[in-house]
């Protein structure tokens, strides 16, 4: 077989071996990893939950950088370029540095199939193993005990906020999905759970591992007013921190769950108050209730679920008035969007609904159908498209410059829009 001599080459590559996209094992993963001699000798941390992973992975890194640590970052799903999903101190990975990884776990596989997720997750993970870091911090897919990340032991175990997600794979309640995530915890070492009311499945296996388990609440908090916030864990304290750069209500929750991060590594990789400030103050993570100046204001948000959709709902209720909002909307059929649509019908004026490029999509008008059934009578204006761009460039054309237009759900939708950058939006002027 001629190799793939590309980066698209090598991802097309990557979507041919497996019959199956999500295949939940990992004997194949752990056997690879075996092959490619794959370790880390720098502290690893671990990131699983079903919502607030990214966030929490992005202050995690720009905390790391601001105390001077050389960062090492596998974070999920891009939403341009497949490079994003590998950071070094900062940057994306080159085509050139990630084209000699997929040659190594192709000479490893020997015959054995991977899901293109196993194996890019393979090249990512071998990137970093490689590289002059310090600290390595690996954002797990879905759900915890089988993801591929789970092959390596981690030496501190971050889960974040725990909602109903992926069930046909997960489990169809917050406790076995409790118990998924869970999976990446390690006997006598470190989990941290940023969730403020845990599924009970967490604590009980943390006790029958012997996992050091420091929940929200109990082993540190947080509390704050309008202008600062201060973070206390079991023997570290952080006060006068600004507010993170992420925007949303609940990053507070993600940024104490990064601190008790820090605080569980601080004999290894010890930060200072400053640091924590000026990581927390410019961190930047793009579609997480990304606000983008211009006329109309833009909103981006990855929000696909239940959860993430109410707390998008809840921010842009916090916004302020604005005379009309506009979504641009685009998700996986799989999603529970019966649910998820609720959330947001009042507050949204008109509806441009997009197909996306993916078989899973649910079509713009399966969408329009389900916008209909959960307006409930309220009059609103639904228009369909080919594409998140079409369907942006038309919210863009109708809306006043005081509106606002939020592009939400898929982060094949968000991504979308920002194929040839970031928007900048200039409305008509009304005359």
């Amino acid at each position: 077989m001629t190799l793939p001599t590309t980066l698209d080459q090598w991802l097309a590559h990557c979507e041919q071996l497996h019959p199956k996209t999500i295949d939940m094992t990992l004997e194949r993963v752990k056997l690879l990893c075996e092959r490619l001699d794959l370790r880390f000798d720098v502290p690893v941390v671990a990131v699983a939950g079903t919502n607030g992973k990214g966030s929490s992975c992005a202050m995690l890194e720009a905390v790391a950088l601001q105390a001077g640590y050389r960062v090492g970052l596998y974070i999920k799903p891009h939403l341009v370029r497949f490079n994003e999903r590998c950071r070094i101190n900062g940057q994306f990975a080159d085509d050139a540095l990630l084209l000699q990884h997929f040659q190594a776990v192709e000479a490893a596989r020997a015959g054995i199939t991977l899901t293109w997720f196993e194996y890019t997750t393979l090249v990512i993970m071998r990137a970093l193993s490689t590289a002059a870091v310090d600290l390595v911090i690996l954002e797990v897919g879905m759900g915890g005990r089988l993801d591929a990340v789970n092959a390596v032991d981690a030496d501190v175990a971050l889960i974040t906020s725990i909602a109903l997600d992926h069930t046909e794979f997960l489990g169809d309640n917050r406790e076995a999905i409790g118990r998924e995530k869970a999976g990446i915890m390690r006997p006598g070492r470190a989990v941290v759970v940023s969730d403020p009311q845990p599924p009970a499945s967490l604590q009980a296996r943390a006790d029958e591992l012997g996992a050091d388990l420091r929940q929200l609440g109990r082993d540190f908090n947080f509390q704050g007013d309008k202008q600062q916030w201060g973070w206390r864990g079991r023997s570290t304290r952080f006060n006068g921190l600004a507010y993170p750069a992420l925007r949303g209500a609940n990053q507070l929750l993600n940024a104490s769950g990064v601190l008790a991060v820090f605080e569980a590594l601080r004999d290894r990789l010890p930060v200072n108050a400053q640091a924590v400030r000026t990581g927390l103050a410019t961190v930047e993570l793009p579609g997480r209730f990304q606000i983008v100046p211009g006329q109309p204001t833009l909103v981006l948000d990855v929000a696909h679920n239940p959860q993430s959709v109410a707390a998008l709902a809840l921010n842009l209720d916090q916004m302020g008035f604005y005379p009309a909002t506009h979504a641009v909307f685009g998700a996986m059929r799989d999603k529970d969007l019966a649910t998820l649509l609720p959330h947001l019908v009042p507050l949204v004026d008109h509806w441009h609904l997009t197909n996306l490029p993916t078989p899973r999509a649910a079509s713009a008008d399966e969408l329009a159908d389900l916008v209909r059934a959960a307006s409930t009578g309220r009059q609103v204006a639904i228009h369909t498209h080919a594409t998140p761009d079409a369907a942006l460039k038309a919210a863009a054309a109708a809306a006043d410059p005081a509106d606002r237009i939020v592009v939400f759900g898929s982060f094949f939708t968000v991504g979308g829009v920002l194929k040839d950058g970031l928007p900048r939006l200039a409305a008509r002027h009304l005359g």
